[in-house]
């Protein structure tokens, strides 16, 4: 079973925290125990998980990822010219995998999953399989 979460970006820049569509599409599917993969098919977009309590965390982590990767820089090649959010996507990977236990996902207090856009505003799509054991 897979299912397409669809999301629409605001910013070049953005943490979407979609933890609870994913919560959704597990307990849509009555799924007791398991795994459940969160996977983008972008290669300017990615899948973390990380701090949903403070806000600030998301402010920082995009912040940060600016200072190490900027948006301009001299020595790129890449005729698009978003050669930072090619790197952004790479540092933050393409997917994450969760356990699941008596249908909820095992994540730690302060843990949520976010769809993370380097290179919007956009129309993305998030894939979510679960496998079931």
């Amino acid at each position: 079973m897979v299912t397409k979460l669809k999301l629409s970006t605001n910013s070049r820049d953005e943490m979407v925290d979609i933890t609870k569509q994913v919560a959704e599409v597990i307990r849509d599917h009555g799924v007791q125990n398991g795994v459940v993969h969160v996977y983008c098919a972008h290669t300017t977009a990615g899948i973390t998980i990380n701090e949903n309590a403070d806000p600030d965390v998301k402010t920082d982590m995009l912040r940060r990822f600016d200072e190490v990767y900027p948006w301009d820089h001299h020595l790129d090649k890449h005729a698009e010219g978003n050669t930072a959010a090619h790197m952004k996507a790479s540092t933050v990977g393409s997917s994450q995998a969760v356990i699941i236990h008596e249908s909820e996902m095992i994540l730690g207090t302060w843990q949520g999953i976010y769809f993370c856009e380097f290179d919007g505003p956009r129309q993305r799509s998030v894939f979510v399989k679960i496998i079931e054991s």
